[in-house]
């Protein structure tokens, strides 16, 4: 379409979560208070797992990438979020808009592909111990961190990519409370056939390629774990996964919701909801999960806390 006919967007208004007038202080307090948890729990986690050595295992250093992932996201994000609660219009420049969702969607995707890495590495644990250590080596750990950072680059960069060449001559209120492609792609006034069609195939394969490798990776845990005789070592393994499980339900489930539907038939009220639990929720939760549920981490944390107070 002829970019002449339509004049230039230069700025958008993030319309939020809500406009009801009460809402606004009791949201923006619960949203800063998670995001102070947020910061806090995630820093917390890479500290810990580089201050300690008995967590210098492979397990733990897709741990710290995970926090390092969550804490981006968040902060991508959150702040901006926070200032449409305190502002009567919240408004973000189209390269602040297009930044935004490039580096939201860099870490959305490396999120999924990181739980894929770690269910990975929990199947090779449990399935082939004897192994592990040659299977899951530094060198192979380091390959797939770069396979996860690339993905995220590869996909941001081709949906940001094909938003630039839309032209925004619709309103500028964009109805979400960050600049995603949804919301966005509604504002144009362009044919956006290329660019749903790319949501559905890229989501897809980030979505449903780690859900499925996931699936296969939880498949054969269980497998192996049934065959364990003794109820301990049972429990045990299961103890292993379940925090991982738990990240990994609310991540994807959120996800899916969001992106792997037309469009058309999604609503972006509803988009809303889901998005909050991928964008701000789980990044949350992760550290409280892997920290609360696992002993490793509870014992490396007492050690460090002891040694403080000793010295």
């Amino acid at each position: 379409m002829d970019s002449g006919n339509h004049s230039t967007v230069t700025e958008f208004i993030l319309a939020g979560l809500t406009e009801r007038a009460e809402l606004q202080l009791p949201l923006f307090l619960l949203f800063l208070g998670i995001y102070v948890v947020t910061v806090v729990g995630n820093l917390g986690m890479i500290t810990l797992i580089g201050l300690s050595s008995p967590l210098h295992t492979p397990m733990y250093y897709f741990l710290s990438s995970l926090s390092f992932i969550d804490l981006c996201q968040s902060t991508v994000i959150t702040p901006k979020m926070l200032v449409n609660f305190v502002t009567e219009k919240n408004i973000i420049s189209y390269p602040e808009c297009i930044t935004q969702l490039y580096f939201f969607l860099i870490f959305a995707i490396a999120e999924c592909h990181m739980l894929a890495a770690m269910a990975y590495d929990r199947y090779v644990a449990i399935c082939n111990p004897l192994l592990y250590n040659v299977i899951m080596s530094n060198h192979i750990c380091f390959w797939l961190m770069v396979g996860v950072s690339v993905l995220g680059v590869i996909g941001s960069t081709i949906h940001t990519g094909f938003m630039l060449r839309l032209f925004f001559c619709k309103t500028k209120v964009v109805n979400h409370y960050f600049c995603d492609l949804f919301p966005l792609l509604e504002l144009s006034c362009s044919s956006i056939y290329i660019n749903e069609l790319l949501v559905l195939v890229l989501s897809a394969f980030n979505i449903l390629t780690p859900a499925l490798t996931i699936l296969a990776s939880y498949i054969f845990i269980l497998s192996s774990i049934l065959r364990i005789r003794s109820t301990e070592g049972r429990s045990k393994a299961f103890s292993t996964c379940s925090s991982h499980i738990s990240a990994v339900a609310v991540f994807f489930g959120s996800a899916a919701f969001m992106y792997l539907q037309p469009s058309s038939v999604s609503s972006m009220d509803q988009g809303k909801v889901s998005s909050v639990f991928y964008t701000i929720i789980v990044p949350m939760l992760n550290p409280l999960i892997y920290s609360v549920r696992n002993k490793d981490v509870k014992f490396a944390l007492k050690k460090i806390l002891h040694s403080r107070k000793c010295s």
